[in-house]
């Protein structure tokens, strides 16, 4: 236990030293004094692993996803006194989608995200100089499987806010995101395109792919089935549709159980408990005082709320009622008061079911997407859907998709994919305060700004608004 708290208080210091490190690193002054991170940065196959499990700062891994988006993504509403307790003007801000998004202060999930990535990084460039061999291969091959898997991740929750839609015809022009992949913080961030920042990402996935473990210790650690569901997701968001349907079918392959809702104590303020059977990879969203459901200020769409039929237990398991309030009840997280953004087996079957429709196999698509649905309803009173032809069966699917996998953080990315197709566009509007907002498809407002701290640091581009 003694040499266990030693490696992690080592670890911390390197994480705090990689923070302040990250933040000055645009001063000349400081950069010439070239510190030693040797002297505090972990250097054994254990201490690295003992960094990615490392869960108990707000800015590590499993936590803190990219979640601002959710925000604004249109399935909850907020009243007027709620919007204005709200605690930060970029809340405020990306709740009425307005072009000043950060009003000059940083942006959490940008700075949050890319001291996660340094870390990851430095695992990375640490763990390439850790002699491998028969005896620690497994160890060290998780290490390195689970930086990358998580590299990936966090590019990905990035390049969906600070970027547009993935557009095969612009990708290659687009601007991305800066593509930070080594713990040098001497090296300026330059900003990649689209394309090469979705070829990170890819990358990192197919790099990882073959050293994870197909069943993780933990649900907290990723597995193979994680990775082919990151993979299935990644593809999806770039409206690749054939690859998405082949990585979400091999996830589903090594994990596909899910939980009959019939077995829930659905009157319990978190029905679902932590780390169920549906959840492949665990990760939970930012904490913003939007996602507030104890008071509540999040108050569910009640169009969308009113979609649920009355035999379907997701308007219970997913949503509770507070002085008169609907609201959510976090889902997943296995906590109320916090919402869950990782990979679960229901989302593989939904994007599978998506795939299906849209390669014109109406039956297997509406095979998936019965399958889940049955295990929703109340025993006995589940009808099958059916579909005339794959226009109708992808109607239905992105209509099940948006109720089940809702405050998963996933909406934004759905909206902007699916905005461009004509077919498939939506305008969101909110009428608020005696003004009314929309959100056109396609509208540069999807495109988070950099932050201006960073575009002070760096001079990288900046996004229009």
């Amino acid at each position: 236990m003694k040499s266990t708290n030693k490696s992690l208080k080592k670890i911390i210091e390197a994480i705090f030293l990689a923070i302040i490190l990250i933040q000055f690193s645009c001063k000349k002054d400081f950069l010439d004094a070239k510190p030693n991170l040797a002297l505090v940065v972990p250097s054994t196959i254990t201490d690295y692993q003992a960094l990615l499990d490392n869960n108990t700062a707000s800015t590590l891994f499993n936590f803190n996803q990219p979640s601002l988006n959710e925000v604004g993504a249109g399935d909850f509403y907020l009243s007027y006194t709620s919007w204005q307790g709200l605690s930060t003007p970029q809340e405020r801000n990306a709740y009425i989608w307005s072009p000043d998004l950060f009003a000059g202060q940083k942006s959490y999930d940008w700075t949050d995200g890319y001291q996660r990535i340094l870390n990851e990084d430095i695992v990375l460039d640490g763990i390439a100089k850790v002699p491998y061999n028969s005896s620690s291969k497994t160890s060290w091959n998780n290490v390195k499987g689970t930086a990358l898997f998580y590299r990936a991740y966090d590019f990905l929750g990035l390049v969906e806010e600070f970027a547009k839609a993935y557009d095969s015809a612009t990708a290659k022009t687009d601007p991305g995101i800066p593509l930070r992949t080594n713990a040098d913080i001497t090296v300026k961030s330059v900003r990649a395109t689209i394309q090469a920042t979705y070829d990170q990402i890819l990358s990192d996935l197919n790099l990882g792919k073959p050293l994870l473990p197909v069943s993780p210790l933990y649900p907290t650690r990723p597995c193979k089935a994680a990775v082919y569901g990151l993979l299935s997701r990644v593809y999806l968001s770039q409206r690749n549709y054939n690859e998405a349907l082949l990585y979400a079918d091999s996830s589903l392959q090594l994990s596909s159980k899910l939980l009959d809702f019939n077995q829930l104590a659905t009157s319990n303020n978190s029905p679902i408990p932590r780390f169920s059977a549906e959840v492949i990879y665990h990760h939970q969203l930012g904490s913003y005082s939007a996602f507030n459901n104890s008071s509540p200020k999040l108050i569910v769409d009640s169009i969308l709320y009113k979609s649920y039929n009355s035999n379907d237990l997701r308007k219970v398991v997913y949503f509770k009622t507070v002085s008169g309030i609907v609201t959510s009840k976090g889902s997943y997280s296995g906590d109320p008061s916090s919402l869950f953004g990782g990979i679960t087996t229901s989302e593989m079957y939904l994007t599978r079911a998506e795939c299906f429709a849209r390669a014109n196999n109406v039956a297997m698509a509406m095979q998936d997407l019965n399958t889940l649905l049955k295990s929703r309803w109340v025993t006995g009173t589940f009808v099958p859907y059916t579909a005339g032809n794959s226009t109708d069966a992808l109607s239905q699917i992105l209509a099940e998709r948006r109720k089940e996998l809702v405050f998963r953080g996933l909406r934004w990315e759905d909206l902007k994919r699916l905005n461009k197709d004509a077919a498939t566009a939506v305008t969101l509007t909110r009428v608020f305060n005696g003004q009314t907002y929309s959100l056109p498809p396609n509208s540069n407002l999807y495109v988070f700004p950099i932050p201006p701290d960073e575009i002070a640091l760096s001079g990288l581009q900046q996004n229009p608004r």
